[in-house]
């Protein structure tokens, strides 16, 4: 064979390769964006949990108990209307029967992602609702700066 044959083909063969290749990459770059795409519809398709004057953020597991806490947001310059604590109560504990957790924030960046809370957390809880069937205990203590008239508010 003739060598400009040769090299002809190495050179057909190479650039043959990198197209079918670079086909494959955008292939699979196009199959990740739309698995992307896919998940951002799903979690977006079931709106959070909210009401007037609140939104539900997060629902954290108490370790693998099945249990749950509620972090919600409330309405800035809202924290002082305890109907709103009792809207967001009532539409997050009314199925629960044996256990529900509902804590409070006014500002997104303190509500924690974990069960457990940092003293800055803790320090910007609004309001800690408890409801345990087996424990006998069910309360909602509020934030003195929500209700400075309770003799059980939550100090910070």
């Amino acid at each position: 064979m003739n060598i400009k044959l040769v090299a002809f083909l190495l050179l057909a063969l190479v650039m043959s390769w990198s197209a079918v290749a670079s086909a494959s990459d955008e292939a699979t770059e196009n199959e990740a964006e739309e698995v992307v795409a896919e998940e951002v519809a799903e979690e977006s398709s079931e709106p959070l949990v909210s009401g007037i004057g609140w939104q539900l953020i997060r629902s954290v597991e108490l370790g693998s108990s099945g249990k749950f806490v509620n972090m919600v947001l409330i309405e800035q310059g809202r924290q002082a209307d305890k109907t709103i604590y009792s809207s967001a109560l009532n539409r997050l504990c009314r199925d629960e029967k044996e256990f529900c957790r509902v804590r409070f924030w006014m500002q997104e960046r303190f509500i924690p992602e974990k069960a457990s809370m940092t003293t800055v957390q803790y320090q910007h809880l609004l309001a800690d609702h408890l409801f345990n069937r087996e424990a006998g205990i069910h309360q909602i203590e509020y934030a003195c700066s929500v209700d400075p008239t309770s003799d059980s508010c939550i100090a910070h």
